[in-house]
């Protein structure tokens, strides 16, 4: 699959992964940023923003895509950062890939089951994102504020909603507005997205020391727990945990300048 993809100034390659609903859009900060001493690619992933869309959205096939795109853009070796979802696409390729990782970066995802959680787990919390936006019916909208309006309505969260609408784009060719998202594959692939790359794939890969790796939290956001400490550990024996103060999920956009002074320390290049 040919991947959408920005890139960002030269040197020593750094490949973002955004997390669901995400795209390379979120990550242009901080990819320009680290263009500074970087050369910084931030893709879109299979069934988000300009990326193909595909029947499937699995690990096993996101791994496979980044790949692809490893080859293609003749990256022998990088910095691998994702986010949420694309955290766990991250530590599937490194972990089969580990001799193409110079470093790997994970922002606020933990390698585990979320249906763990059970009430608590992200899956019914993006089961009801998923079904509003399934329900939308774009042949009855003329704005992008009654779409904000009707996922108001449905998801109680004005800052989930205010990241969806990102995802909102007029068709040129109809001129309706639509989902840059392949909504209905995500949603029959939930299940897999809140529970693979667990604990228990990592199984047949213990202990995991090839690469230094950094795990990076919001203090607010409930997806790395201090009881998953010990699991990143049994997998990442030499893993750094930091956690972001006063940030929830997106950590990155919460607390920019924590977030940036977090990465800096650890690829080892002092912040300008």
């Amino acid at each position: 699959m040919n991947l959408f993809f920005r890139e960002e100034g030269e040197g020593f390659p750094i490949v973002i992964v955004h997390g669901l609903y995400g795209s390379s859009d979120n990550w242009l900060t901080v990819g320009k940023k680290l263009s500074t001493n970087y050369k910084v690619y931030m893709i879109d992933q299979r069934n988000h923003g300009r990326s193909p869309n595909s029947e499937e959205h699995s690990y096993e096939a996101m791994k496979n895509d980044l790949a692809e795109f490893f080859d293609q853009q003749k990256i022998e070796k990088a910095i691998l950062m994702g986010h949420s979802m694309g955290g766990k696409t991250a530590m599937c390729f490194a972990a089969d890939y580990p001799e193409r990782i110079e470093k790997l970066i994970v922002v606020d995802i933990a390698p585990k089951d979320y249906f763990l959680l059970n009430d608590e787990s992200q899956y019914y919390l993006h089961n009801n994102i998923l079904r509003a936006m399934l329900e939308l019916d774009f042949g009855k909208i003329d704005s992008r504020k009654q779409v904000e309006d009707f996922l108001n309505e449905r998801i109680d969260s004005t800052q989930i909603v205010q990241f969806l609408l990102k995802n909102v784009h007029r068709n040129k060719e109809n001129q309706l507005y639509e989902w840059r998202l392949n909504v209905p594959v995500l949603y029959d692939n939930l299940d897999e997205i809140i529970k693979g790359v667990n604990a228990h794939w990592f199984d047949d890969r213990l202990p995991i020391n090839n690469y230094p790796v950094l795990f990076i939290k919001g203090a607010n956001s409930n997806y790395i727990l201090p009881e998953d400490y010990a699991s990143i550990r049994r997998i990442y024996p030499e893993a750094e945990i930091v956690q972001i103060p006063d940030a929830g999920h997106w950590l990155h956009a919460e607390q920019p300048q924590l977030f940036m002074e977090t990465i800096w320390r650890f690829i080892r290049i002092p912040s300008l």
